[in-house]
């Protein structure tokens, strides 16, 4: 999450718009796509997560619940949880989120009975779990930036890192050079993870290494837009390897090589996105108050398909 600007309230109302920077952007998005407003009336959606049985899981972070939203617009709560931000599957497809006000990551059951996972490095209390992906090791993988720390507690930890959680519950610091870490990716050969940084506006990208660690960082891409018009934050892949990632006015879409191809400007400002369907070929975008989808021509990379399940 990015915490609302100074100023919101005076912008211009935004429209729905494909803006291509590459005539490849049109291979990705038809021209004559049409954006769907699914569901709206929320507080601060983020973190959403395809499920096949035909919904997505969003996160309020205003509303502080997690809801089940299904493609008819209707919602059911699955819990009522402080702040919960970005979510993921894991390798058994139990649904883990990052709760920032238990300031841990946690797993969440189909009754809305919630564990655990972690909540400490070296000690100290964690900052704010923001976002979260699994890994192509099966291991969960998640950015801590100060962003969503509750109002009145100290940062215990003094960095805002990126961080490897495996099944035993053992916690191990990939990097703290990032200001504020927030969304963050593999790439669908597994062989590079991607970390935006919103208070730097800019992507940086890592090799990763057999054994879950990282190599050194380099700027893959720069954000910037106009004041108070979004930084970034989500980010997914397609199976080409193209990058979506939320930002000023939108989604902006980058190749492998590091070319912004595109931009689809939304209607509200977006935190979020998941591929589905049941052929992964929609984006299920989380933007301000509302849920939106947008058919696409490609689909998407969703790494916990590719493990082992139940």
């Amino acid at each position: 999450m990015i915490p609302s600007c100074p100023g919101q309230t005076d912008r211009p109302v935004r429209q729905f718009a494909l803006q291509a920077e590459s005539p490849r952007f049109w291979d990705l998005i038809d021209k004559d796509a049409k954006l769907e407003r699914m569901a709206t009336g929320f507080g601060f959606t983020e973190g959403p997560v395809w499920d096949s049985s035909g919904f997505v899981y969003v996160s309020d972070e205003e509303q502080n619940k997690i809801y089940r939203v299904y493609t008819d617009g209707h919602r059911e709560e699955l819990i009522a949880l402080g702040d919960p931000d970005g979510n993921t599957y894991d390798r058994h497809h139990n649904l883990i989120d990052c709760a920032s006000v238990l300031r841990a990551i946690i797993r969440i059951d189909a009754s809305g009975h919630y564990t655990v996972l972690a909540d400490r490095f070296d000690g100290k209390r964690f900052n704010s779990p923001n976002d979260v992906v699994i890994g192509p090791d099966g291991a969960i993988y998640f950015t801590d930036p100060t962003l969503d720390l509750p109002p009145g507690e100290k940062q215990e930890i003094p960095f805002q890192g990126v961080y490897r959680l495996n099944e035993n519950g053992q916690v191990r610091l990939l990097t703290k050079e990032l200001s504020q870490p927030n969304g963050l990716a593999f790439s669908p050969d597994g062989k590079q993870l991607y970390v935006d940084d919103s208070q730097q506006r800019n992507i940086r990208v890592y090799d990763f290494r057999p054994g879950g660690t990282l190599g050194e960082g380099r700027v893959f891409g720069s954000e910037a837009g106009p004041p108070h018009s979004g930084v970034p934050d989500g980010m997914k892949f397609d199976k080409n390897g193209n990058l979506y990632v939320t930002g000023p006015e939108g989604i902006w879409v980058w190749d492998a090589a590091g070319h912004h191809l595109g931009t689809i400007r939304m209607p509200e400002q977006p935190a979020n996105l998941a591929w589905g369907d049941s052929d992964y070929g929609t984006l299920y975008i989380t933007a301000t108050k509302s849920v939106y989808r947008l058919r696409t021509k490609v689909r998407g990379h969703v790494p916990y398909l590719n493990d082992a399940r139940p």
